[in-house]
């Protein structure tokens, strides 16, 4: 049975982690107003570099926070990571510099990269028959956080846009202490082993991957689906608040509303559909849907108009599940976990690059000095990539792919 206090930090851990990502999305514009970015387009820009400086700093600090856990154990890694955390929103609610708020990012990249050692010290702790069950309760515990973040952090902004920060750094300290009083070790000394070079490689298994004819062609649609979809946690802020003035508390409603809809959708809508159809079909739909919605919001002129495209837009989110649920058909068991790190990785890697690709354009159609003012262009080209990936993946037969020894 698996301890119920180090089960409950870990999953407090998650949901502090998830919250501190998706607090920080409504609070972006009046975040970069205030260290001088000069209106949306511009601030549009900065908020993208750091929210590519976090993935970025996510991506290369993985391999090496985990080949750490593995060599000093876990507990020193999550309780350093939540400490961390903590003085990255302190950060965060006093910074008036663009260069300040970098440092807390890059700081919070480094620290949120611990999920996956969370992870491993619920598979510690978890008997074999009780893993799945575990690791669906991180699932979980993830898409709650993913909702109450920007809930919260749009709500706390009524206060001030430093409120929500300060929350959230009381919240990680808190859990510190808690972690200080419950947490005992779950790595055995004897099972430790040493950290290697290969543990600051982040790109050594991407590489493996892509030259794998079964799986090099579906994790290029994954990745372009990745990168195309980013469009919303990037822009979604400063758009709402160049095409209809939203408020904080209204991006973080409609963020929420977004997160309860993905919910939905991959807890009871995909299900359903999976039972009537195959893998094949519901990622095809999904990506329908994905471009329908993504090439609307990129026209759309009226706040109402997004309350009928938001629940096609979660349809969407069908697609990366259904396309990992292939791959890992493909690939053998003894590879699984190795799948889902580049998986993984794909995704850190669309979000460093999506920011950069996506922030430009939107400066370039709403800002002061555009020649066609229409914000929603990153939409349109977001939209236009997944209209593109349809015939590709049509490539990939309904049924299973060939397997591969990876």
């Amino acid at each position: 049975m698996t301890a119920r206090r180090p089960l409950l930090f870990i999953l407090a851990t998650i949901l502090i982690d998830a919250i501190g990502i998706g607090l920080i999305f409504p609070l972006m514009p009046d975040l970069m107003d205030r260290v001088g970015a000069g209106g949306a387009s511009n601030g549009a820009v900065l908020g993208g570099i750091l929210m590519a400086a976090y993935a970025a700093t996510q991506f290369l600090c993985a391999p090496a926070v985990g080949g750490i856990s593995d060599a000093i154990g876990r507990k020193p890694v999550l309780l350093v990571a939540l400490a961390t955390l903590a003085v990255d929103y302190a950060i965060m609610a006093l910074a008036t510099s663009f260069w300040l708020l970098l440092v807390g990012r890059l700081l919070a990249g480094v620290a949120g990269a611990t999920y996956i050692t969370a992870t491993a010290y619920l598979a510690d702790i978890s008997p074999p028959g009780e893993r799945a069950a575990n690791f669906g309760l991180i699932g979980g515990t993830f898409g709650i956080g993913f909702v109450l973040g920007p809930a919260l952090g749009g709500l706390l902004a009524g206060i001030s846009v430093s409120a929500p920060f300060w929350v959230a750094a009381a919240l990680s300290a808190a859990n510190v202490g808690f972690g200080l009083a419950v947490l005992p070790e779950s790595l055995a000394p004897g099972k430790r082993r040493a950290f290697t070079r290969g543990d600051l490689n982040p790109f050594g298994a991407i590489r493996d991957a892509f030259r794998l004819p079964a799986l090099a062609l579906p994790l290029a649609c994954l990745f372009v689906f990745e990168f195309a979809n980013m469009v919303y946690p990037t822009l979604w802020a400063f758009w709402g608040r160049a095409a209809f003035g939203w408020s904080a508390a209204m991006i973080g409603l409609t963020l929420a509303a977004y997160g309860v809809g993905v919910a939905l959708t991959q807890g009871v809508l995909m299900p359903a559909l999976l039972k009537r159809t195959s893998d094949f079909r519901v990622m095809v739909f999904a990506l329908a849907t994905g471009a329908v919605a993504a090439l609307a919001f990129g026209v759309i002129g009226a706040p109402w108009m997004v309350a009928v495209v938001l629940p096609i837009a979660c349809l969407s989110d069908m697609a990366p599940p259904t396309m990992t649920a292939m791959m890992s058909n493909a690939t053998a068991e003894d590879r699984q976990g190795v799948l889902q790190g580049v998986i993984a990785s794909l995704g850190s890697l669309a979000a460093v690059f999506a920011p950069l690709v996506m922030t430009p354009l939107f400066r370039q159609f709403s800002g002061p000095d555009a020649a066609i003012r229409l914000p929603g262009a990153p939409f349109l080209f977001a939209g236009v990539l997944m209209l593109l990936l349809l015939p590709v993946v049509g490539r990939l037969r309904a049924g299973p792919l060939p397997a591969t020894k990876a």
